[in-house]
């Protein structure tokens, strides 16, 4: 199993006040999977999110990362899993706006062990996204739809296992949402572990799994039937 969380709890102590945002989760995802975890404002599915992409620790609870114990792990080893085994795509991009697309996509591999030919890796993670002809542009002369796939180009750049995105098409018009939604179904198919974090029915049904949390609780767990997914693909493009 890629991830396995076990009673995991999250809270914050604000001058003696306590409040606990995540109240024992249980999830796990094998790899190559698609879920999307949906909830409404405050549910706790970014906490979530932050805990399963190691951004944030959890109060109590384990956490398992591909058969592995993070509990001991040092901030060291956090940052080294972030770079090398995990992809983050946010809602805002995230990119640096006067430098090249192609430079933005290699910066990952300057803290990486996997830096082999950075340009080279850059460039061919580019053209997976079909932004091949975009290398030498500067972040902020592309439009919302073409910066979310850099954003998700940098993502993939070091081969990690799992690749999370938090509300990807939060800031896209529809049709540069779905092309999003798209890239990201064809690297599911190709055998990425994809975890989607949002609010949008739309574009959770482009998961093959929705995990619906509540007020810091999971309420429900559910397989997206295919019929499902092709049917609302087609409300969608229609």
């Amino acid at each position: 199993m890629l991830i396995q969380l076990k009673n995991i709890i999250k809270s914050y102590d604000n001058g003696g006040v306590v409040t606990n945002v995540l109240k024992g989760i249980n999830l796990s995802v094998a790899e190559g999977e698609f879920v999307a975890i949906m909830g409404p404002s405050g549910s706790g599915k970014s906490t979530m999110m932050h805990i399963i992409g190691f951004l944030d620790r959890p109060t109590t609870g384990d956490y398992l990362f591909d058969n592995v114990d993070t509990k001991n792990f040092s901030d060291d080893d956090l940052a080294r899993i972030r770079n090398e085994r995990i992809g983050f795509v946010f809602q805002s991009f995230n990119l640096l706006p006067r430098t090249t697309v192609l430079d933005n996509v290699a910066l990952p591999l300057q803290y990486s062990s996997k830096k082999g030919d950075a340009q080279a890796r850059a460039k061919s993670a580019l053209e997976a996204v079909g932004l091949g002809h975009r290398l030498d542009f500067m972040s902020n002369q592309i439009s919302g739809g073409q910066k979310q796939r850099v954003a998700i180009a940098r993502a993939l750049v070091c081969d990690p296992k799992v690749i999370f995105a938090d509300e990807p098409t939060g800031n896209l018009d529809s049709k540069s949402g779905s092309t999003v939604m798209h890239i990201l179904e064809r690297l599911n198919n190709e055998g990425k572990t994809i975890i989607l974090v949002t609010h949008d029915t739309s574009v959770a049904m482009h998961a093959k799994r929705i995990v619906t949390i509540r007020d810091g609780d999971i309420v429900a767990d559910e397989a997206v039937a295919e019929a499902e997914r092709l049917h609302s693909k087609e409300e969608e493009e229609a």
